[in-house]
């Protein structure tokens, strides 16, 4: 972080006493060597392995302590790499005991560990989530954190119970521990461009990757390989990637959407790899006081790009590309902006040690259920209000999963056809 930023931060943190939370005194600055377990070894928890080291440094004793994937192959190339970088080979701490395969390896990482990353296809998420809070442990969670209403209710009593624990729970929201946007959301609340009004935001891009199936898969094996294509492993790309916008647009706002009518589809025609997955979305959002907020999502080549967040006020509006503001307040926040991945386990680590554990936990959930409230809407053509997301009883997660077992691939969403459950 740049210098002001982190003082900001480190004064407010470690104002509070020490020892208030749950793992507060048992990991301060000092010998206490703070045990990281990852669950999830491609290429997102390699890269959060490496992050939460860099973030570490000299600062804070951590070790990465124990690895877990459904793929043995994702272990070990995850554990390659994190003995062979520069940020994360001093803090290498991995026996082959604390390796662990298999649909359970989360558990067995859980058991022993301190801290748990967790960076597994998002539909593991709300089960792996109440394991971790239930076992006492601190966490990081990518984002999304759930793929369906039914997901979002089970994260949002982890996330009380996590509260009532004093456990430390940051999420891959890495926004919101970027400088800029912090500086930029501080101008907002304090009125630099008076009420909002409304808003856009947009993560427009070329083409996403996906597997094709190779020989020998099972059915769970290849929807796993191919996790960004279904929907119980991933909640489409307007949840699993759009939800960082969306998040934005939240905080922004300082609510979370109460009604969402969207579309969406398949242009481009695709392989029996793509699964469920539509390339384009567009949804309106309304938020309370007759806000709204514009949004798109697409992956397809050869179009125009646009990942970014522009909230209008009543006095101005705020573009998150340059950080720029218009209106009775011209001006642009300059800051170094550095690495928010590392920023966001600056943060984690600093509330462990002092005491004042983050809980960042029931504003993923609603960032993620904002999403899906989209998707729905897109999916099925009906308006969808976040009551009926969020009681959703759509319960995408197989039963009884079996790595080597079958699995039906479901149809494509259709508008008008796709029931509204």
């Amino acid at each position: 972080m740049t210098d002001p930023n982190r003082r900001v931060f480190l004064k407010a943190s470690t104002a509070a006493t020490a020892g208030l939370g749950f793992l507060g005194n048992a990991h301060a600055r000092g010998n206490d060597v703070i045990k990281v377990g990852l669950v999830g070894c491609g290429g997102r928890g390699s890269g959060a392995a490496d992050n939460i080291c860099e973030a570490a440094g000299t600062s804070y004793n951590i070790k990465i302590h124990a690895l877990g994937d459904v793929f043995e192959d994702h272990l070990k190339n995850c554990r390659e790499g994190i003995k062979n970088s520069p940020n994360s080979k001093e803090k290498y701490d991995v026996a082959d005991d604390r390796c662990f395969v298999g649909l359970d390896a989360y558990k067995k990482v859980i058991e022993v560990s301190d801290l748990v990353i967790l960076a597994t296809p998002p539909g593991f998420r709300p089960g792996h989530i109440e394991a971790v809070i239930k076992a006492g442990k601190n966490l990081f969670t990518e984002k999304p954190v759930a793929v369906d209403g039914t997901g979002i209710r089970r994260v949002l009593a982890a996330a009380d119970e996590a509260k009532a624990k004093k456990l430390a729970v940051v999420a891959g929201t890495q926004r919101r521990h970027q400088p800029g946007y912090l500086e930029s959301m501080k101008r907002i609340h304090e009125g630099a461009i008076g009420d909002v009004v409304g808003g856009q935001v947009y993560w427009n891009q070329g083409n996403i990757w996906a597997h094709k199936r190779q020989p020998g898969w099972s059915d769970v094996e290849y929807q796993i390989h191919n996790w960004y294509h279904f929907l119980w492993l991933c909640g489409d790309h307007f949840v699993e990637q759009h939800v960082h916008n969306l998040d934005v647009a939240n905080w922004a706002i300082g609510a979370h959407p109460v009604r969402a009518v969207g579309m969406g589809g398949r242009q481009v025609p695709g392989g029996p790899e793509h699964g469920q997955s539509y390339d384009h979305f567009a949804v309106d959002y309304e938020y309370p006081n007759e806000v709204h907020v514009m949004s798109m999502a697409r992956q397809i080549e050869g179009c125009e790009n646009n990942v970014s967040e522009t909230i209008v006020g009543s006095a101005g509006r705020f573009q998150s590309n340059g950080y720029r503001f218009s209106g009775k307040d011209k001006s642009r926040v300059r800051v170094n902006d550095g690495n928010a991945y590392v920023h966001e386990h600056v943060h984690l680590l600093e509330s462990i040690v002092s005491g004042n554990p983050l809980n960042e936990l029931k504003q993923v959930a609603e960032s993620t259920l904002t999403a899906i409230m989209g998707r729905m809407s897109a999916y099925t053509g009906k308006a969808v209000t976040w009551e009926q997301a969020l009681e959703s009883k759509l319960d995408t997660f197989p039963k009884h999963l079996d790595i080597k077992g079958s699995l039906e691939e479901p149809p494509l969403p259709r508008p008008g056809v796709t029931e509204l459950i």
